[in-house]
């Protein structure tokens, strides 16, 4: 098949509020602050490891439609847009689907996850209010000590934006092709001890397909409040609803077909739709302790609420699935004599979810697979997760600085079957191809335990005031997912599943070389245990990969009024074993990961509070099949 190339230029101009959103002076790489590598403010030179930042003021001048508009900005990051409100992430990855992809990335909102760990969701980035957002920060790579269950690949952390010191009021209406409308507004200020923001955004898209559209709904509510005692308060209130109707994918015998335009247009799942609601509530408590040491505690509180089609099953049957959580972030944090710091902390979180799975279409069997009318699954979980974590910097000399960090997380899911067991009708007769079983195989009530240990080593050295070397090592873990464990396929053994793991290398160099900002950033990583589905629609939970590359973001101003800035990434994603079924062999690489991703924007500052950007983003070839036959 002859590799299809695509160039896409992006021009963006906006106003942008409260100065110039230009590319800084001298050390300001170095001396930018970010909080996800530690759960507090922490300068870039410090840092043993990488975090890419999207700012407020790119985030004001993108105005993305999606949030992978934002995110291309970011080197490591590949995010795949789907259908509508939908997005695969990739994070130093391959673009993962299906079983995979489900908790191979964290996805938080001010370092609290948006789903449950067991329970997350491909295209969970939806939820997050990004259009208002204060800035996103995405970590490449396992995850500190700091985060458990899903950061295997990364972490993206979506920061809500501070309430302004005067008063702000803020509306923006944007119109686009293919019907799409949208409105955003924000409202702040700060009244003596007591800052608020109320954001709210609305996009309504009509569609290039047909029968494609969808609404959706983003309110974010944060409140600040100052004690006389010290104390400070950040509570967030989130809300989100999406109501879309999907465009699946285009069918064809034809190899050629890509070729014929008028075909991507067309709808071949007209009833595909899907349906999600989700709130979210936090409260953040600092408290400065008398030997001026630091207590802070986060109990939280979500809830989410999916029903969709699966079009892109065979069965196309509906899902309905939904998890409610509550939770605390307990953290104490220690500054020592001699630059010294630790933080020492638990996570705890209980969580009650349940799915169901039911097939509309009459009973059918498809390539040897027999698929049954009405509930293939119909599940209910408790999930239970205590993590305690020690995180340590330590200043070893002038230009040495030493990270050390260990997580031990102790996950528990009690299971409940609400239909028959095994891989008969619901009501528990025989198969409707009996002898023969069908597809679908549900386990009998259990408990499941899983206890995994993340250590990571970082150190960074100041080579000068203007750059620092680190190198880093970090495991990152996810549990089982709980449809990974009870959603399983008739050849599959009921408690064949362990944890998922990756061990990761990383050494970089990052500073100022006269006008020139620079990051650069090597990496090697292996991961076992990877779950996934191959070819042939078949579970497989035992694979193993390899994962090594490099990343660059390069940023300079050109004058008084322009500035440039690039990333670029190669990678090579591969299997790290074989299977006869998939056709995979060991050093194939892994279908859908490009080596090469790269972004270049041109910044132009044409008046004091106006920018406007020119961007090209590339993506290279990638094979369609673990057998690299087609790319």
């Amino acid at each position: 098949m002859t590799p299809l190339r695509k160039i896409t230029l992006m021009v963006a101009l906006a106003a942008v509020s409260g100065g110039q959103a230009v590319m800084a002076e001298d050390d300001v790489m170095l001396d930018e602050l970010v909080v996800t590598g530690t759960r507090s403010e922490t300068s870039l030179r410090d840092l043993a490891g990488n975090t890419g930042k999207v700012s407020e003021e790119e985030i004001d001048l993108i105005n993305a439609d999606h949030i992978e508009e934002s995110l291309a900005r970011v080197s490591g990051v590949n995010i795949q847009r789907g259908n509508g409100a939908e997005s695969l992430v990739a994070l130093r990855s391959p673009v993962l689907t299906g079983p995979g992809a489900a908790g191979a990335f964290l996805f938080m909102e001010d370092g609290i996850s948006l789903r449950a760990p067991g329970f997350s969701n491909n295209n969970g980035l939806a939820e997050a209010h990004y259009e208002w957002a204060g800035g996103i920060e995405v970590v490449r790579g396992p995850g500190s000590a700091l985060y458990g269950s899903n950061a295997v690949h990364g972490l993206i952390n979506v920061l809500s934006r501070a309430p302004s010191l005067d008063l702000e009021r803020e509306i923006d209406f944007t119109f686009g092709s293919d019907d799409l409308y949208k409105v955003k507004g924000t409202v702040s200020d700060t009244v003596g001890a007591h800052g608020y923001r109320v954001s709210f955004s609305g996009t309504d898209f009509g569609g290039w397909r047909d029968d494609e559209e969808y609404g959706q709904q983003k309110i974010t509510a944060r409140h600040d409040y100052f004690s006389p005692n010290g104390d400070s308060f950040k509570t967030v209130f989130s809300a989100f609803n999406l109501n879309q109707e999907t465009a699946g994918f285009i069918r064809s015998d034809d190899d050629e077909a890509y070729k014929d335009s008028s075909l991507m247009k067309t709808n071949e799942d007209p009833d595909a739709f899907r349906d999600w609601w989700s709130v979210r509530l936090s409260t953040r408590w600092e408290h400065e302790m008398a030997n001026g040491n630091m207590l802070s505690i986060t109990p939280y509180l979500r809830n989410n609420r999916m029903e969709f089609r699966q079009h892109y099953l065979p069965s196309r049957a509906i899902e309905e699935n939904e998890h409610t959580s509550i939770g605390t972030q307990i953290a104490y944090y220690l500054d020592l004599d001699g630059g010294h710091k630790i933080i020492l902390g638990t996570d705890l979180e209980y969580t009650d979810g349940s799915l169901k799975e039911t097939q509309q279409l009459a009973s059918f069997s498809f390539f040897g697979k027999n698929r049954q009318q009405g509930v293939h699954y119909d599940f209910d979980v408790e999930a239970t997760t205590i993590a305690p974590y020690i995180h340590a910097e330590w200043q070893l000399a002038e230009k040495w600085r030493a990270t050390t960090g260990l997580r031990f997380e102790h996950v528990r899911y009690d299971y409940n079957n609400n239909v028959a067991d095994g891989t008969g009708e619901a009501d528990g007769s025989a198969c409707f191809a009996a002898p023969a079983e069908c597809l679908f195989l549900r386990p009998a009530d259990r408990d499941d335990t899983f206890n995994d240990w993340s250590p990571k080593l970082g150190l960074v050295y100041k080579v000068t005031e203007n750059h620092s070397l680190f190198a880093n090592y970090a495991r990152g873990h996810r549990a089982p997912q709980t449809t990974d464990l009870y959603r399983l396929q008739n050849q599959q053994l009921v408690g064949d599943l362990d944890s998922e793991k990756a061990d990761s290398i990383e050494v970089g160099m990052r500073g100022n070389a006269g006008i020139v900002n620079y990051d650069i950033s090597a990496f090697y990583m292996k991961k076992k245990n990877f779950f996934f589905r191959d070819p042939d629609g078949l579970n497989v939970t035992d694979g193993r990969t390899r994962h090594k590359g490099i990343e660059t973001a390069l940023s300079m101003p050109m004058g008084e009024q322009f500035d440039l800035a690039a990333n670029y990434t190669y990678a090579r994603h591969t299997y790290d074993f074989d299977n006869v079924s998939s056709g995979t062999e060991s050093g194939n690489e892994i279908d859908t990961a490009p080596r090469h991703i790269a972004n270049v924007r041109l910044g132009w500052n044409f008046k004091p509070q106006n920018r406007a950007e020119l961007e090209w983003v590339h993506m290279g070839d990638y094979f369609l099949d673990s057998a690299n036959e087609n790319e």
